[in-house]
């Protein structure tokens, strides 16, 4: 599958990413968290063949991203990244629809128009199918990209040894607490139905609540990695936040939190 090896991206002398070694696996959905300027989205866009490696090198089946003719990656990945600027006077189901137009892909069909309405349904835009893109909401946007990538997936041509990739980058930012949990619950149901997923996340009970794996990133590197009970140590979590984090305690008495119980499939 898709893996990192000894990756190191550098800009001028500073490494954003130095000596990662990670791989996806089908039906496992990896989270990376971290703080700021840990190198998150950049190893993301290492994985995704947005940038090259300056040292290491990121393989899929073996063979180097480089060596794929895009719209061969395009069948084997889809990623949605924390923003696109789309402009154009699009309906929410035309945008979707994008995700079938990559070259190589099967022309537009019935079939896929009856494919796109069901990832609008997905992630809950099924009304707003009709909707100008312009006209919608920042989370309604992100939703809608995020059913975009669902439909590539959906439709793309794979051989049986060749299992899907999805990779979000940030995918709840904008969205409120009902569609965080929307978005993450599919992103767990693709991992289950033998995709690997890859998911950049900034809300730590969100990446517990839904990942199989964590990865905690800071300063470029990957500081700890396995489940949440591995990963979220408060010595651990405070030494990558540069703040007093403290799991499992709540706030002090009479000051109310609000955590969303996860219901996974």
């Amino acid at each position: 599958m898709l893996a990192a090896r000894s990756a190191t991206f550098r800009v001028g002398t500073k490494s954003l990413v130095s000596d990662v070694d990670l791989t996806l696996e089908p039906g496992r959905f990896i989270a990376i968290i971290g703080p700021n300027g840990a190198g998150k989205s950049t190893l993301l866009r290492l994985l995704t063949g947005e940038l090259k490696p300056t040292l290491g090198a990121i393989d899929l089946d073996g063979r180097t991203l480089a060596s794929y003719e895009p719209s061969a990656l395009a069948r084997r990945r889809a990623v949605v990244p924390q923003a696109t600027a789309l402009s154009f006077p699009f309906t929410a189901k035309e945008v979707v629809l994008l995700g079938a137009t990559v070259p190589g892909f099967a022309a537009p069909s019935e079939h896929i128009e009856l494919t796109a309405s069901e990832c609008l349904r997905t992630v809950g835009l099924l009304a707003l199918s009709d909707r100008l893109y312009t006209h919608l909401s920042g989370g309604e946007r992100q939703r809608v990209h995020i059913a975009r990538a669902l439909l590539q997936l959906a439709v793309a041509e794979r051989g049986a040894s060749q299992p899907a990739i999805l990779m979000l980058d940030e995918p709840t930012a904008s969205l409120d607490l009902a569609h965080q949990g929307v978005v993450l619950g599919e992103a767990r149901r693709q991992a289950r139905n033998g995709r690997a997923v890859l998911a950049v996340l900034h809300d730590l009970n969100l990446a517990a609540a839904f990942a199989d794996e964590l990865v905690l990133m800071n300063r470029g590197r990957i500081e700890a990695r396995g489940s949440a009970a591995e990963v979220f140590k408060d010595e651990l979590l405070s030494r990558a936040y540069g703040c007093d984090v403290r799991t499992n305690t709540t706030p002090a008495p009479g000051m109310p939190f609000v955590l969303p119980h996860a219901h996974r499939p």
